[in-house]
């Protein structure tokens, strides 16, 4: 076994290959960048060495930096997490040249299952069915466009290089192709650095079924079951479970022994997951599951394979890459009850799932005795949210007997997860866990698509909640027990009782407050026309921080700003008809131009952040006086477009 291993990626996974290897008595190195320096996994590992600027490129994708801190170090291995170069074989080849260990699968088999295209036409010669397809080397329009006729609509636009349904676009009808593909084609270029897409034929009600597979380099290869991850937006996963609802013993000997088959085709080494799209349409049938792609690395999803196996994945990571064989046989590796994971990002769902940044004022996670609960998180309270990186700030994982109890605990979980500072997702979240389609197991990857307006909205924040954070503005419950009584609301008042006047405001509402402090820790809060009484000894579910509050609600967060008096003087002097980025990114495409007239709804330019594309457009008729630059590098709140004022 390695005594001393870098981990070459950051945020929860490096905090979670950290507590694998110290449980293992194995030492090691995190990496950071600038904006990473004070990051929970740089405070977790034995050593830290900085590699570099914020952004990746310039720090956790140079791989020659990497490796000089490892052998700097004395580190025997590197772990490589999953993102970045996690799938990069000139990397490996580099590790392994440099005397060290690649904790992961050879170059050899990144490179076979790395580009769709070919790792379908490999798949097809070892027996495992793909979906039908165009694969080929041609990239030209009116090739691609010409298979898409071929195959049928709707198609399937997708990257051949990565993964995480970046370069991917559905194509409903001819005329949308066009754009469609050079959209694609972009992303696919701006993510991976390979613009070639294949084109395939997209299956009407789709299941993603997945299967944890792991080899080693005696030849053995085993599966330990396989994750549902049909319930996902953008291509992108958002709730995984293990095992498949409606998973039949039939169904899952053929996906398994398939599964198995393609990591033998490649003599994969190491954790590994190979993805299948099936036909649900007529429930879960051997003769409808087709190869999709293998991702060589260990997933993001994978505690949910953990918690209903038993088995710790990173720990057979490190015993394989070390030489040893398989730590366990295929028929001792045994499917326990049912497990959920739920992916919390910094998010703004009502905005078509627009990144978030800002600081975790307040964080805070469940504990319950009904289920098993984990949370794999790298941030802690007081972190910010970089808009360099990927916006995860945990993974919610519940493990329960059985599917039922499993949901029932992933829902109370996600109910009594608190996070302000920044906008997240833990609304929609308990919403698709409580859609009735969802909790019957009747999942496919449209379905969230189909309901997002339901599962988006977000209920008016209600009397009571508008006068908690009355009550938090005011100050009162910030009395300490042995305070002055005379210098706090709830203290004493000649003839009447002691009260303060407040302003909240939640989006456009502002409600003003009257909270008067009555005996034993009451208080009365008049708001909004309304009387409300809170006893303050009981628990009130709120964070105050600059300029806010934030109440919980169930599992929905309403964020009140405190308004300053000179804040609308301040409005009025900034004046103007502009549209303004609504989060920090590059403008990559600018459609319009100063002086055109434009209408409603119309596309104006294209800003990408977080590695993803944004369409943004005319939020009404106008004419453009001014258009940012395209390459613009922009923040949150610069102004994109000015438009002329209405004559």
């Amino acid at each position: 076994m390695f005594s001393k291993i870098l981990i070459a990626n950051r945020g929860e996974i490096a905090c979670r290959v950290i507590r694998t290897a110290r449980r293992m008595g194995v030492a090691t190195v995190a990496i950071y960048s600038d904006a990473d320096r004070d990051a929970m996994h740089v405070e977790m590992a034995d050593e830290a060495v900085h590699i570099g600027p914020a952004p990746a490129a310039e720090s956790y994708l140079v791989g020659e930096r990497i490796i000089e801190a490892a052998k700097a170090t004395g580190a025997e291995a590197i772990h490589p997490g999953y993102g970045f170069l996690s799938e990069n074989p000139d990397f490996v080849e580099a590790v392994e040249t440099a005397g060290l260990v690649f904790i992961g699968p050879s170059a050899k088999a990144i490179r076979a299952m790395g580009l769709k295209d070919a790792a379908k036409r490999l798949m097809e010669k070892a027996g495992v069915p793909v979906v039908p397809g165009y694969h080929g080397e041609a990239q030209e329009i009116v090739v691609l466009a010409g298979k898409a006729r071929e195959i049928g609509y709707p198609v399937l636009i997708k990257a051949r290089a990565g993964g995480g349904g970046k370069g991917m676009r559905k194509v409903d009808h001819p005329d949308d192709f066009a754009d469609a593909l050079a959209s694609a084609k972009r992303e696919a270029k701006a993510s991976f650095g390979d613009e070639a897409v294949l084109v395939e034929k997209y299956v009407e009600k789709p299941r993603h079924i997945e299967v944890q597979v792991f080899g080693d380099n005696h030849g053995n290869a085993v599966h330990l079951f396989e994750r549902d991850c049909s319930a996902q937006r953008r291509h992108q996963k958002v709730i995984e479970e293990a095992p498949a609802p409606g998973m039949t013993d039939k169904m899952r000997a053929a996906m398994t022994d398939a599964a198995v088959k393609a990591a033998k085709a490649i003599g994969y080494s190491g954790a590994g997951t190979i993805e299948f799209i099936v036909d649900a349409s007529e429930g879960l049938r051997p003769d409808r599951f087709w190869f999709m792609e293998m991702n060589t690395r260990l997933q993001v999803e994978h505690p949910v394979t953990e918690m209903v196996t038993g088995v710790d994945l990173v720990e057979w990571q490190l015993r394989v890459a070390s030489g040893e064989t398989l730590p366990a046989a295929q028929d001792s590796i045994k499917l326990t009850g049912h497990a959920f994971e739920a992916r919390i990002y910094a998010e703004d769902a009502s905005r078509g799932f627009l990144p978030a940044t800002g600081t975790l004022h307040h964080l805070r996670f469940p504990r319950t005795d009904n289920v098993a609960i984990r949370v794999e998180t790298g941030v802690r309270q007081g972190d910010a949210i970089s808009p360099f990186y990927d916006p995860m700030i945990a993974k919610l994982v519940v493990h329960a007997e059985e599917r039922t109890a499993a949901l029932a605990g992933l829902r109370h979980a996600l109910e009594h997860t608190e996070a302000a500072g920044s906008t997240v997702n833990t609304g929609f979240l308990h919403a698709l866990a409580s859609d009735p389609d969802f909790a019957a197991g009747d999942v496919d990857t449209g379905l969230i698509a189909r309901k997002q307006d339901a599962l988006v909205a977000v209920p008016a924040a209600s009397p009571r909640a508008t006068a908690l954070a009355a009550l938090a503005a005011s100050g009162a419950l910030d009395r300490k027990q042995d305070e002055d009584a005379w210098s706090a609301l709830a203290g004493y008042a000649h003839f009447h009782p002691a009260a303060r006047q407040v302003s909240v405001a939640i989006g456009e509402k502002q409600s003003d407050a009257l909270v008067t402090a009555e005996s034993e820790g009451r208080f009365k809060i008049e708001i909004d026309g309304s009387v409300q009484t809170v006893d303050s000894s009981h628990a009130c579910r709120l964070a105050r921080w600059p300029g806010h509050v934030t109440v919980f609600e169930g599992a929905t967060a309403y964020t009140f700003a405190t308004p300053d008096p000179l804040d609308s003087a301040m409005d009025a002097a900034t004046g103007g008809d502009a549209l303004r980025a609504p989060m920090p990114g590059i403008v990559k495409l600018v459609r319009a131009e100063a002086g055109q007239s434009v209408t409603k709804g119309q596309p104006l330019l294209v800003l990408e952040a977080m590695k993803m594309e944004h369409t943004i457009n005319a939020p009404h008729d106008g004419e453009v006086a001014e258009i940012v630059a395209e390459g613009a590098q922009v923040s949150d709140g610069t102004v994109l477009v000015r438009f002329a004022e209405a004559v």
